[in-house]
Parts: structure tokens; C-alpha cells; sequence
């Protein structure tokens, strides 16, 4: 079965796998930090229980940045990052989130491919935004006719 719920702190251990086994983005301090900051929403998507996907993001008056947003590898192309991210976009519709924000790497194209089939359009770019040194486009979805 699957489940998409919000999920805390007390998760923060699964979380930290989840992220060790795919993008490798935070270390488990700043797992922890994210969980404190305001704001701050982390949804996971989990089979039988199992979590395979998350999504933290930041509501900031009308508008979020997703922080982070990784399935896990075995679960890549199955759908569950789609059912996840439509699950993020009808929320953020619901409590009137405008427009909705994301860093992606330049060097990412199948990331870039998923986001731009719930029509994220690239707004700008972050010069060396990652420790390798590479480029971050900066998306942004409109949710509303604004």
C-alpha cells in the first residue's frame, strides 16, 4: 500500500538514510536543523510502511522552496516521485501557496526532465551553488493565475 504523511523529527534517522543512499545532500546535523527551521514541511511517500521518497519544503507567506526531494533508487521510475510532487502541489493550492521554488543542478537532466513535467520554468541560476562546483538552475511553478 502506498501513503504519502507528514513526517518529524522522530524520523530524522530514516530520513538521514534515505538522503545517504541517494543525493548525499545533508549530514544528520543539518537533518536536524531543517526539522527546527520555520516553516519547514517534510512529506514521505512509503510502501508497506517502508519510506521511499521524501519532500522537505519551506512555506514562506505564499510561497515555498522545496529544500530537498529524493526517491530512492529502487523506486526511481514508478511513479512514486509524480504521486509524490502532485501530493506537494495540490497542498500547497490548499492553504494558497502562489508559487512554488526549487534548485536543480545544470548537470541533472532527468531531474530537470521531472520538474519540467509539472512545468517548473527555469528563472535563473546559481553559479557554483554545489561543492563540485557545478550550476543550480532555479525553478519556479506558478500555482496560481496571479
Amino acid at each position: 500500500m502506498i501513503s504519502i504523511r507528514e513526517i518529524n523529527e522522530k524520523d530524522l534517522d530514516l530520513c538521514y538514510e534515505l538522503d545517504s543512499n541517494t543525493i548525499s545532500l545533508w549530514s544528520k546535523k543539518q537533518w536536524s536543523n531543517e526539522f527546527k527551521k520555520d516553516g519547514i514541511k517534510v512529506f514521505g511517500i512509503s510502501v508497506s510502511h517502508l519510506i521511499v521518497g521524501i519532500c522537505v519544503f519551506q512555506v514562506i507567506l505564499d510561497e515555498a522552496q522545496i529544500n530537498y526531494f529524493a526517491i530512492d533508487h529502487k523506486f526511481r521510475e514508478k511513479g512514486f516521485g509524480s504521486n509524490l510532487m502532485n501530493y506537494l502541489i495540490r497542498w500547497c493550492r490548499r492553504f494558497n501557496i502562489n508559487k512554488l521554488f526549487l534548485e536543480v543542478s545544470k548537470s541533472n537532466i532527468i531531474a530537470q526532465k521531472f520538474y519540467d513535467n509539472f512545468e517548473f520554468s527555469t528563472v535563473g541560476i546559481r553559479r557554483n551553488y554545489y561543492k563540485d562546483g557545478s550550476d543550480a538552475l532555479l525553478k519556479e511553478k506558478k500555482l496560481t493565475s496571479k
